[in-house]
C-alpha cells in the first residue's frame, strides 16, 4: 500500500525522498522493524484475549519435568505471527508480485487450517483436534496450487549464466529460461532441470514435467511443515530454529533477486524475486518478537495456527529462491526431529508384530522429548538445537561457493 503510495507521490508530484520507497532494502528494514514492534506492542495484549477467552492448551501428561506448570498457558499465539508478518507485508510489498502473492496465500491457508485444528482441541475438547487426513489433504490442495502457479505462470522465470561487463547484461543471461530449473547444491555447473527426469520414467514430452515438478512440491510444503509442527514441543524450539531458517533464507532470496550478486556468485539469477525480502524481513521480525513470549517459561504457545503456517511458508520460500534440495540440511532440525517419530513408531510397531511387545529406540518422540527424558532442562535443549541450526544455516550459505 505504501508502496504505491509514494510511487505515486514520486511520478506524479516529484514528492522529495519519495523515491527511498523503491528500494527493497529500505523496506525490508522498515518492515523488520514494523514486525518486531507489533508482535512486542500488540502481542501482551493478543496474549490477555486468548487468556480472557480461556483460550489455554490442554497439557497430556507425558511424565515430563515441569508439565504440569504449562496447563492453561494461552495457545493459538500463531496468530501474532501471522498478524506481525502480514500487516508489514500489505503496507510495504509490492502486492502485485507473483511470489508474494504465493506467500501470502501460503500464510493464510496454512494459518486457517492450523486454526481449526486448535479451534476443535479448545473449543470442542477434542484433544485429536483436526483429523490428520484433513491437515493432509489442506497441505496437498496448497502444495497443487503453488506447484501449478509456479510451473504454468509465465512470469516465473530465472536466468543463468548472468554476465555484467561495465554493468551491463550479456549472453544467456538476459533470456529467460525455464522455470522448473533448480540448484544442486556442492557442484560447480549446479543447475538441475526437473525436465531431465522426464526420460527416466519412459515420457518423452516436455509437456509432462508437471507430473515430477507439482508432487515434488506437495512433498516439500507437507514434510516441511509437519515438520516445524512435530518441532513445536517446548518452549522457543520451533520458533527460534524457524528463525535461523528465515535469516539464511533471507540471503538466499538477496542474492538470488540481485542480478548483480547473481553474477558475481555465479548463481541463478530469479527475476522480481528479490521482493521476498520484505516478506521475509516481516517474518523474521514476526518470529524474533513472537519468542520474547514464547522463550521459557512461554507465556504462549503458538500452536498448530502458527507451526503449520511458518513450516508451510519456509518451505515455499525455499522453492521459490531454487533451493529446496537443500531443505534436509537447512531446515535440518526439524528433519531429525520428524526421523524420531518416523524411527520410533517404525520400529515400535515391527518389534510389536515379531515379539508381541512394542520396544522402542528414543525414551521418547520427538527427539526433544528424549533429552527430557534423559533429565535436561528444556531451556538447555532449546539453546543446543538453536546452535546446531546456526551451524546447519551456516554450511547451506557457504554452498553459494562451496562448489
Amino acid at each position: 500500500m505504501l508502496y504505491y503510495i509514494f510511487e505515486l507521490l514520486e511520478n506524479k508530484y516529484q514528492f522529495p525522498g519519495a523515491s527511498v520507497f523503491q528500494y527493497i532494502s529500505f523496506r525490508a528494514s522498515i518492515a523488520i522493524i514494523l514486525s518486531m514492534g507489533f508482535s512486542l506492542i500488540f502481542g501482551e495484549k493478543i496474549i490477555n484475549f486468548l487468556r480472557n477467552q480461556q483460550i489455554g492448551e490442554s497439557i497430556r501428561d507425558l511424565g515430563l519435568e515441569g508439565q504440569k506448570e504449562k496447563e492453561g498457558t494461552p495457545t493459538m499465539g500463531g496468530i501474532i505471527i501471522l498478524l506481525s508478518t502480514l500487516i508489514p507485508v500489505f503496507l510495504l510489498a509490492r502486492l502485485d508480485n507473483i511470489y508474494i502473492l504465493l506467500l501470502v496465500i501460503t500464510m493464510v491457508w496454512t494459518g486457517l487450517i492450523g486454526w481449526i485444528d486448535d479451534y476443535i482441541k479448545i473449543f470442542k475438547k477434542n484433544k485429536a483436534g483436526l483429523k490428520g487426513k484433513f491437515k493432509v489433504i489442506g497441505q496437498v490442495l496448497l502444495g497443487i496450487f503453488i506447484g501449478s502457479v509456479l510451473y504454468f505462470n509465465e512470469r516465473v522465470t530465472v536466468r543463468i549464466n548472468v554476465s555484467l561487463p561495465n554493468g551491463i547484461e550479456h549472453g544467456t543471461g538476459n533470456q529467460d529460461i525455464s522455470a522448473t530449473l533448480t540448484t544442486i547444491p556442492l557442484l560447480k555447473n549446479n543447475e538441475f532441470d526437473y525436465h531431465s527426469l522426464i526420460g527416466w520414467m519412459g515420457l518423452e514430452s516436455e509437456s509432462y514435467t508437471w507430473l515430477i515438478f507439482i508432487p515434488i512440491v506437495i512433498f516439500i510444503i507437507t514434510a516441511v511443515s509437519n515438520g516445524a509442527n512435530l518441532t513445536d514441543g517446548i518452549d522457543g524450539l520451533a520458533a527460534g530454529t524457524s528463525a535461523i531458517i528465515v535469516f539464511a533464507l533471507g540471503i538466499f532470496a538477496w542474492v538470488s533477486g540481485n542480478v548483480n550478486f547473481a553474477s558475481y556468485l555465479n548463481i541463478m539469477y530469479i527475476p522480481n524475486v528479490g521482493e521476498i525480502s520484505v516478506f521475509i524481513a516481516a517474518f523474521l521480525g514476526a518470529l524474533i518478537g513472537f519468542l520474547w513470549y514464547n522463550t521459557f517459561p512461554a507465556q504462549v504457545f503458538m500452536g498448530d495456527t502458527g507451526s503449520l503456517a511458518v513450516g508451510a511458508v519456509i518451505s515455499v520460500i525455499a522453492i521459490i529462491v531454487r533451493k529446496e534440495l537443500l531443505v534436509p540440511l537447512l531446515c535440518g532440525v526439524f528433519f531429525i526431529e520428524t526421523l524420531s517419530v518416523i524411527i520410533q513408531v517404525s520400529y515400535f510397531k515391527y518389534t510389536r508384530s515379531k515379539t508381541g511387545i512394542g520396544q522402542r529406540i528414543f525414551l521418547m518422540s520427538p527427539l526433544h522429548h528424549h533429552f527430557q527424558k534423559q533429565g535436561l532442562h528444556e531451556s538447555k535443549i532449546v539453546a543446543r538445537f538453536w546452535i546446531i541450526g546456526i551451524v546447519l544455516a551456516v554450511l547451506t550459505i557457504v554452498t553459494l561457493k562451496l562448489r
